[in-house]
């Protein structure tokens, strides 16, 4: 899995001693020393930080901790992308150029804009670990964007609805006093919902010389950074399998190539586009099941399947017994 910037934990040992918690402890549980965090472009581990916010949450008994860490984020925390979304006329351009120089901030994360009859829906995902909750690094992303939106547009901006896939707190009053707004659980997706006018209010620009240098250094960068076809074909699956039956072709038309060059691509790295989409089904389904209360049903069709008994032929194929058996255990192991 790719690393990402230190910069995503970003004031991390200001919160954590504002909650009385040994941060030198909880980051050396899971490998990480406090000096990574004087340089916000020092690279560490993805698994580490998810475990670490989740780890953190847990001891602190703070449900709302990666919100806590959201509030403390602006637009200068992503270094010189900050510069050149500035730059753009509109926020609904500047979190299109978001998108495009995403995988320089966190290569795991998967954000999706979609846009409807007078809104626009910010989905976002992560794939990871099988066994490690996605609840708070799920926050801290959606809590992020929120933050990246309202500067953009505005301080008074707020989303029309917040949501996420897994299960709510038993305390609402953290996420409800950070988003301002709706905030649902155990919905389909992770993200938020704007009205499309909020996005489309011209603002004053940046220095456009600054912008340019700026877009030029990112455009290197990622040429330099770019996927290999497992992972960008793994982000494909992901973002795909919600709207339907995703399969290699409309894989390979998202990607402007046919389906033999994936499949080309995928066996030079030693897999195929079946394994993946194994892959990406398993560890979305233990994430549902373990975190959220969505109805098998809906997580089937999530899962891009047409009826809920292939869902259950999967499944009991996948890992050895049937997924109402699964939904009752307390902890499911990977497969």
């Amino acid at each position: 899995m790719s690393p990402l910037r230190s910069a995503s934990l970003s004031d991390y040992i200001d919160l954590a001693q504002s909650l009385s918690l040994d941060f030198h402890s909880m980051m050396r549980q899971v490998g990480l020393s406090p000096r990574c965090l004087d340089d916000p472009e020092t690279l560490v581990s993805t698994e580490s930080v998810r475990e670490l916010l989740e780890n953190s949450a847990h001891a602190t008994g703070v449900e709302d901790f990666a919100l806590r860490l959201a509030a403390r984020r602006t637009l200068s925390n992503l270094g010189p992308i900050s510069l050149v979304l500035k730059a753009e006329p509109t926020p609904r351009q500047a979190l299109d150029t978001l998108c495009r120089y995403l995988r320089l901030l966190n290569a795991s994360l998967i954000v999706r804009i979609e846009d409807a009859a007078g809104t626009v829906t910010i989905r976002e995902e992560m794939l990871g670990s099988q066994s490690l909750s996605m609840r708070q690094p799920m926050e801290l992303a959606v809590g992020v964007m929120f933050r990246i939106v309202r500067e953009l547009v505005g301080p008074q901006w707020r989303p029309l609805r917040v949501c996420f896939v897994h299960r709510a707190p038993c305390d609402l009053a953290g996420h409800r006093a950070f988003f301002g707004a709706r905030v649902d659980f155990n919905q389909e997706f992770n993200g938020l919902v704007c009205a499309a006018a909020d996005l489309q209010a011209r603002h004053a620009q940046a220095d456009t010389s600054v912008s340019r240098f700026a877009r030029d250094h990112l455009d290197r960068a990622l040429s330099r950074h770019s996927l290999g076809a497992r992972d960008t074909v793994r982000q494909l699956i992901a973002a795909l399998l919600p709207n339907g039956r995703c399969t290699a072709q409309q894989v390979a038309l998202q990607l402007k190539v046919d389906r033999r060059t994936i499949h080309r691509h995928l066996a030079a790295e030693g897999t195929t586009f079946s394994e993946l989409l194994d892959e990406v089904r398993s560890e979305l389904v233990l994430r549902h099941l373990r975190d959220s209360d969505l109805p098998l049903s809906a997580v089937a069709a999530l899962l891009g399947f047409s009826a809920p008994s292939a869902f259950s032929h999967w499944f009991r194929s996948a890992f050895g017994r049937s997924v109402t058996q699964s939904r009752r255990l307390p902890q499911l192991p990977p497969p």
